[in-house]
């Protein structure tokens, strides 16, 4: 259960939010035993620190939190989403909040209120602080972002067990229901009748079927295509992962759950475009029909695929996907996936690269991002990498030799599936430790920038 905002019904607490350069002159205005609390007990207004405010019954009178100066603030998001881990499970309103930090920090408390609790129940909402909304945000719409974002999480988070190909369909269609969008499935053998054999190929060892989910809702406006990897878990296949590998494999289909988190916002928020969102959901598993190094693939577009390692799947599945985007000529394509260790190594977990021809689209990508504190890194497609992608006996090479660039030769191969104007997110999907608004496990990445950039990019 996601986050919403409570109302005022006068009992709130005031959560005191000081900045470092400004606490001296606050404390001042304070009341005796409050500034003689502060003062014994050493706060300062340092990014994170945090004071209950004792009555003369014992009971809290509300709280101070401080947000440390400008520097500090630059090396984290999410600083009032601090507090919310430390403070009882009461009401509270906001106090001293400048206008320009009211959307990050109430969206970071909904966000913080996230527990992933399927398989060990632990603090229901009641237990958990809430927030009254500020004023002057769309209190609306940061609820519909939250909501988003449990879906997103809770799908990662779920085990492969009871996350396979069929529990991603069954998730995808609760998805698209409330909106009643249109929705198909192609399953198993389907997929080569309906010319996908990629999708097919990867996905054909495992007893769990293979299928393309695929989704349409919005009858006007410019047509958005949505495209994410849903490898439900991945073994690397006959070129098997080492097992320290396959511990966060069931995180493979991050790129799924973040395209389902952001059509979902976009069908809740009632954007004026045409929406497709598809999603190639299989598993790499290891046994007699697998797909084998060295083998030849013909994609849906025709171009053939050298397989040099099936543990770059990833691309295979999405190739034919972007494909079938790619012939309703869409006016913006974007796919969303797991899809390279190398974009970790270069970017860490935090802020993950994207690739766009399209100067506009990433500019206005990058700003919105900063905007609501949803970091993206544009990355090149650097054509002088092209030939590392054409192994001679096929058109492509789903795993180039070498080691470099591997985030940017798969950035190509996607490429090299679609003409409309495209972007790709080579995204991680998770949160490797609890940071503010951000638990340990699966997490959104890139929607919100994407979101939030989308009414510049196509016109609405």
């Amino acid at each position: 259960m996601s986050q919403t905002f409570a109302a005022d019904d006068g009992a709130a607490l005031p959560l005191h939010l000081v900045e470092q350069q400004a606490f001296r002159g606050w404390l001042e205005q304070q009341p005796p035993q409050v500034a003689a609390w502060l003062t014994a007990t050493g706060f300062e207004g340092r990014l994170g620190d945090l004071r209950l405010l004792p009555g003369t019954d014992g009971a809290p009178l509300g709280a101070v939190l401080g947000l440390g100066d400008a520097a500090a603030r630059k090396r984290g998001r999410f600083a009032v989403a601090r507090a919310v881990p430390q403070l009882p499970a009461r009401l509270w309103k906001l106090e001293g909040l400048a206008p320009e930090m009211a959307e990050e920090a109430a969206l970071g408390w909904l966000f913080a209120g996230y527990s992933f609790d399927r398989y060990r129940p632990k603090k229901q909402l009641a237990d958990k602080p809430r927030l009254v909304a500020p004023a002057g945000i769309d209190a609306a719409r940061l609820e519909t972002l939250a909501a988003s974002e449990t879906m997103v999480r809770d799908l990662i988070n779920t085990p492969a067990s009871d996350m396979g190909p069929e529990e991603l369909e069954l998730a995808f269609l609760a998805m698209a229901a409330p909106f009643r969008a249109e929705t198909r499935v192609i399953r198993g053998e389907e997929l080569l009748a309906e010319n996908l054999p990629m999708i097919h190929a990867v996905g054909r060892a495992s007893p769990r079927a293979p299928r393309l989910l695929d989704l349409r809702w919005g009858e006007r406006g410019p047509k958005l295509t949505l495209v994410g990897k849903g490898v439900c878990f991945d073994t690397g296949g006959l070129d098997l992962k080492p097992s320290s590998s396959m511990l966060l494999m069931k995180k493979d289909m991050g790129g799924a759950a973040n395209v389902m988190g952001l059509a979902r916002s976009i069908m809740a928020l009632g954007l004026p475009v045409q929406l497709r969102v598809l999603v190639p959901a299989v598993e790499n598993a290891v046994g007699g029909s697998a797909f084998r190094p060295k083998d030849i693939l013909t994609s849906r577009k025709g171009l053939t695929v050298e397989v040099n390692n099936t543990d770059a799947e990833g691309r295979l599945v999405l190739a034919d996907a972007l494909a079938l985007a790619d012939e309703e000529q869409p006016d913006l394509v974007i796919s969303m996936a797991t899809l390279t260790g190398a974009a970790r190594v270069a970017l860490g977990p935090d802020v993950p690269p994207f690739f766009t021809d399209d100067d506009g689209l990433a500019a206005a990508l990058t700003t919105a991002g900063e905007r609501v504190a949803d970091p993206i890194w544009r990355l090149p497609f650097w054509e002088p990498y092209e030939e590392m992608i054409e192994p001679g006996i096929a058109d492509l090479d789903n795993a180039p030799s070498g080691g470099m660039a591997g985030a940017i030769t798969a950035a190509l191969f996607l490429r090299r599936f679609v003409a409309a104007r495209y972007a790709h997110f080579d995204i991680y999907g998770w949160q490797p430790a609890a940071a503010p608004a951000r638990t340990k496990g699966g997490t959104g990445q890139a929607g919100r920038a994407i979101l939030s950039a989308l009414p510049k990019v196509l016109s609405l």
